[in-house]
């Protein structure tokens, strides 16, 4: 259910990607859900997904820790998401020095 939150989250040509590469089941979950306008900041991301789980904040933190692998498409993803998705997702949250 995470992939139903996130699905929400995202637009564009990473969100297609994404859908591309998850197995079909996957694909349908997260194509399902109509994106926002903008995505929430990440702890209102990890609030949706505790209410959908019906979980705690910190079941919710780790369950979205495991659904993205670390790869170049993931680091497109977070890319396009408010800072401190990266976090979420096992990544560190750096930022680019001007």
């Amino acid at each position: 259910m995470v992939l139903a939150v996130l699905g929400s989250q995202l637009t564009g040509e990473e969100r297609c990607d994404l859908a591309a590469a998850l197995p079909d089941r996957a694909r349908a979950v997260f194509a399902a859900q109509v994106p926002l306008p903008e995505p929430v900041a990440a702890p209102a991301f990890v609030e949706a997904v505790a209410r959908v789980l019906n979980t705690s904040l910190t079941a919710a933190r780790w369950d979205t820790s495991s659904v993205l692998a670390g790869d170049h498409l993931t680091d497109r993803l977070l890319a396009d998401l408010p800072r401190g998705y990266a976090l979420l997702f096992g990544r560190a949250d750096l930022t680019i020095a001007a």
